[in-house]
């Protein structure tokens, strides 16, 4: 990594330059933090813990939150340590460690999502054949395909980022350390190589994106057709929840990524920034457990 010399350390940028609101960001991200780890570690123990939850769409949701469990753990911590001692600083090696745990966990969790399209596909177009293609065999390969999916795009976008040199300081106009951010850093055209790491990223997401809203299209087809109002009923509880953490998900990352340079300023970038990668893990959870009768019923018991 030929920039290490360059920087040793990144300043990120605070949310507020005033003392009182430090506290508040501070307090504010503290509440954050503590719901989603109660919410997914509330999720990951009745899964783990009721039989009637080990099938396959609950071992994805087992999974998914972990992934949200450590996404908010690899960004929050270290920007409420900041406003708690008021400080901006970041180490070389600790913002190449959350370049690449971000990217893991969101290229895993992206992923993970794409395959719970498939599974409740297969469940509702396909009933017969789903004990065959949703097998714990089966499902356990998909999910070590997800994680290990992630753990490739973050050790190829780490490596490609932090191998371009720094010359444009180092203030990193985001509350973590970013890769688009720290490419604005960059002094050389080699950067370009990561932009078109980033192309080829996004236009995969673009293709399971495409995967999962075809898979609903076909979904929604097969669940109007079923004669019975309590089994329709019954079909849409199952998907409605996993299209509302997908569509939550792909909005604000689209935004983020995608909004016009127009409309763009380091604090509205932030603010977006805490939306994709911040509220979708506290929120993913509550999604599940509220429009989900069997891991309500779970939760209610074991709480």
């Amino acid at each position: 990594m030929s920039n290490r010399n360059s920087s040793n350390e990144f300043l990120l940028l605070a949310f507020t330059d005033t003392r009182e609101l430090q506290l508040l960001h501070f307090s504010l991200f503290l509440g954050i933090y503590l719901a989603a780890l109660l919410a997914n570690s509330l999720i990951i123990t009745a899964v783990a813990c009721n039989h009637h939850l080990h099938t396959p769409m609950y071992f994805f949701l087992l999974n998914l939150s972990l992934l949200d469990l450590g996404t908010i753990s690899t960004t929050v911590p270290k920007s409420m340590v900041n406003s708690l001692w008021n400080i901006s600083t970041i180490s070389y090696s600790g913002c190449a460690a959350q370049v690449f745990f971000f990217v893991f966990f969101m290229s895993a969790e992206f992923s993970l999502l794409t395959a719970m399209a498939y599974d409740r596909y297969i469940a509702i177009c396909s009933p017969l054949h789903y004990g065959t293609l949703m097998s714990s065999r089966a499902c356990v390969k998909i999910v070590a395909a997800a994680w290990g999916t992630g753990f490739l795009s973050a050790l190829l976008h780490t490596r490609n980022t932090f191998s371009i040199p720094v010359c444009q300081g180092n203030e990193v106009e985001q509350f973590f350390c970013e890769i688009p951010q720290i490419l604005k850093l960059s002094c050389s055209d080699s950067y370009l190589r990561e932009v078109g790491l980033i192309v080829l990223s996004l236009s995969l997401v673009f293709g399971c994106f495409i995967f999962i809203v075809l898979s609903y299209v076909q979904i929604f087809r097969v669940v109007l057709r079923i004669p019975s109002e309590q089994g329709r009923h019954k079909s849409f509880s199952m998907c409605l929840p996993h299209l509302a953490v997908v569509s939550l998900f792909v909005s604000t990352a689209f935004f983020a990524d995608l909004k016009p340079s127009s409309i763009s300023s380091p604090y509205l970038d932030l603010v977006v920034t805490v939306l994709y990668a911040v509220v979708p893990s506290i929120l993913n959870p509550l999604i599940y457990s509220m429009r989900n009768k069997e891991m309500r019923e779970a939760l209610r018991k074991m709480i």
